[in-house]
């Protein structure tokens, strides 16, 4: 039997623009979201409050479903 999976939005603040190194004190974890649908929202949410900085941004992940025994 497996359990559903989780999503979390995750992202911040980078120090370049190749998004490999978020600037200390940046970094945001929404979740968990039961669907992606969910996730999606706080996604557009977080996205739209930070469009004016080229340098944030956000993504979904998705949890690996566990199997429970």
């Amino acid at each position: 039997m497996t359990s559903g999976s989780n999503f979390w939005v995750i992202g911040g603040e980078f120090g370049s623009m190749n998004f490999h190194k978020l600037v200390e004190g940046s970094a945001q974890v929404k979740g968990p979201f039961k669907t992606r649908k969910e996730a999606e929202d706080c996604w557009r949410e977080v996205s739209e409050e930070s469009r004016h900085k080229a340098g944030v941004r956000f993504s979904i992940v998705e949890e690996p479903a566990r199997v429970v025994a």
